[in-house]
């Protein structure tokens, strides 16, 4: 199976967020390739929510699994952490009040 590059992921991605009319930006370039990609949600009361890709063990699928949540600057460090292991990360902050990040929608895992 071909793997979609980072670039390609992420361009798809904040097209279907502009379908939705959910705000969506890129924080941190990462590398075009082969980089991983963290989304953070902002719902703009201070809170935020930050996800990563990984393997579910059982089912051997990619999922969305939440790396951090709380206030905005807690979330913020926790990105700036992963950011410090990994610099070929993308990282792309959605901004929704309503928590909207379209992650759980098929063909995004």
């Amino acid at each position: 199976m071909t793997r979609l590059t980072a670039r390609f992921w992420v361009d798809a991605y904040l097209a279907r967020l502009r379908f939705q009319d959910i705000p969506a930006f890129v924080v941190s370039h990462g590398d075009d390739t082969a980089g991983s990609v963290l989304i953070k949600l902002n719902t703009l009361d201070g809170s935020a929510r930050a996800f990563t890709r990984s393997f579910d063990l059982m089912s051997g699928e990619r999922v969305w699994a939440e790396l951090a949540s709380g206030p905005e600057a807690d979330v913020d460090n926790s990105i700036a952490k992963q950011r410090g292991f990994d610099p070929d990360l993308w990282v792309i902050e959605v901004e929704d009040r309503m928590g909207r990040h379209l992650l759980d929608e098929e063909g995004l895992a």
